[in-house]
């Protein structure tokens, strides 16, 4: 067969690639958007206080970190192909048994409270794989100049579906609309998770050499301006744990995880309780529920405009430091005045739905312009070990942030339930004075100098025995 020439047109096939991993991070954020709007049902069929779900919620964020860097050194190791599938499968089958509490079907076994809280466990051991995983594969697959893009696509899917899970839920579940309980749900949703890992295990592979679509005219572009080694990847835990640049890194991530998830988890079941009234028609239950979920539907564009912006300024003025910083702490600054200015909203006129979901929406937004540079930081700094160090910075933001404030916060709206308002105010005060916090350590972050230089011994591929070099 007479080869191709090198000045054949570039495939596009890491475009595909791309949309897989984006199906992937909407599988993620519905099954985890679905326990803030499944908590009131699951709850009352346990027969335990709505206000203890944020127990369930921090054994689940607890997992989560804990399983971070575990999770980004398997990618990094043994490639992401295999630890993606690992992990979806394995929290597919935690998402179908939490539609198991509250009954005895299984064996006789009554699954209460403290099963629920396990179950939760355990679906946060294998959600800690996916976006370490994500990064590994972004890095893989695109291009240096093209990651914030591409991340910027993974958090805008992301953010869309968790957005959207609100009203997808109410739509399915509430009896004047739908027609399923909130255990067929869950059993739908881990479907969902289930086939995606056929799909992904029939197309993706490691490496683009390694796929029999990619020509050489897109590896060529795939590696431009790509440092990495291509032997057995050795993580430098060392180094890693005495770099202050990952450190700064990880603290900027406990900022966010601080301040956002109220939106993830709280902010659905506020928004019902705050503006009863509006529940009395469907038009006005569907409009709550669309509200709730916009800070994360909205946010979809600040993640697409944070990445994109991040690359562009990059591009134009070589200055990756500031192309990274700039946009983070623009970003936080935003939020902190937005959740300041919703407090005061609920001060000056509660019962101002539109007023408030507007500043609480914008938060969401501003929020998120900082996602795609968080993450295209550590592909900058971490290179080789890009899933360990994103793994590392996720670890550390939802062990610090999301732990806390789930305890933090879960202990506040729970003293202050019949008076919300003042626990709003208490929440939003104390968010908005973290952001601000997060603007100073984004000048701690330096883009431009990574943990540790990569060698480069002979090619030896992970995870695709019988590949050959072409």
């Amino acid at each position: 067969m007479t080869p191709l020439p090198t000045t054949q047109r570039a495939t596009r096939v890491r475009y595909v690639v791309l949309f897989m991993l984006c199906i992937l991070a909407m599988i993620t954020y519905m099954d985890r958007a679905a326990n803030g709007s499944a908590k009131k049902a699951i709850m009352s069929d346990l027969g335990v206080a709505e206000a203890d779900f944020f127990w369930v919620l921090i054994a689940f964020q607890l997992a989560y970190a804990i399983f971070e860097i575990p999770s980004g050194w398997l990618g990094d190791t043994q490639g992401p192909r295999s630890t993606l599938l690992r992990v979806v499968l394995w929290w597919s089958v935690f998402v179908a048994l939490t539609g198991f509490v509250g009954t005895s079907y299984l064996g006789g076994v009554y699954l209460g409270f403290t099963a629920l809280v396990v179950i939760q466990f355990f679906f946060g051991v294998g959600e800690a794989g996916a976006f370490p995983n994500i990064a590994k594969s972004l890095y893989n697959w695109f291009p240096a100049a093209d990651r914030g893009f591409a991340k910027s696509v993974i958090w805008m899917s992301a953010r869309f579906m968790g957005g959207l899970t609100p009203l997808l839920w109410v739509v399915m579940t509430d009896e004047r609309l739908g027609h399923l309980n909130w255990r067929q749900a869950m059993w739908i949703f881990a479907g969902v998770a289930f086939l995606w890992c056929v799909a992904f295990a029939l197309f993706f592979t490691n490496r683009p050499r390694q796929h029999g679509w990619v020509n050489e005219s897109e590896r060529a572009e795939i590696d431009a301006g790509r440092h990495e080694s291509h032997g057995p990847v050795r993580v430098p835990w060392g180094k890693l744990v005495r770099s202050r640049n990952l450190w700064a890194i990880c603290f900027m991530y406990v900022v966010t995880n601080y301040c956002w998830y109220f939106l993830m988890y709280f902010l659905p079941g506020t928004m019902r309780k705050e503006f009863a009234s509006w529940n009395d028609t469907v038009g006005g239950m569907l409009l709550l529920n669309l509200l709730a979920g916009c800070p994360l539907l909205i946010g979809m564009f600040g993640c697409l405009l944070g990445g994109t912006l991040s690359d562009r300024y990059i591009r134009r003025t070589g200055d990756r430091k500031w192309g990274r910083r700039l946009f983070g702490m623009i970003g936080y600054g935003g939020a902190g005045v937005c959740y300041f200015a919703a407090a005061g909203v609920k001060v000056a006129d509660p019962n101002n739905l539109f007023l408030f979901a507007f500043f609480v929406i914008l938060m969401g937004f501003m929020n998120d312009l900082i996602m795609a540079p968080a993450w295209a930081v550590c592909q900058d700094v971490g290179r080789d070990y890009a899933a360990t160090v994103s793994g590392a910075m996720n670890m550390f933001g939802n062990l610090v942030g999301a732990v806390s404030t789930l305890l933090v916060t879960g202990l506040i709206m729970k003293k202050y339930q019949d008076d919300e308002p003042r626990g709003i105010l208490i929440c939003f005060t104390m968010y908005g004075c973290v952001y601000f916090l997060g603007v100073g350590l984004w000048l701690l972050i330096d883009p431009t100098k990574p943990i540790a230089e990569v060698d480069t011994p002979p090619v030896q591929d992970i995870d695709e025995p019988g590949v050959e070099e072409p």
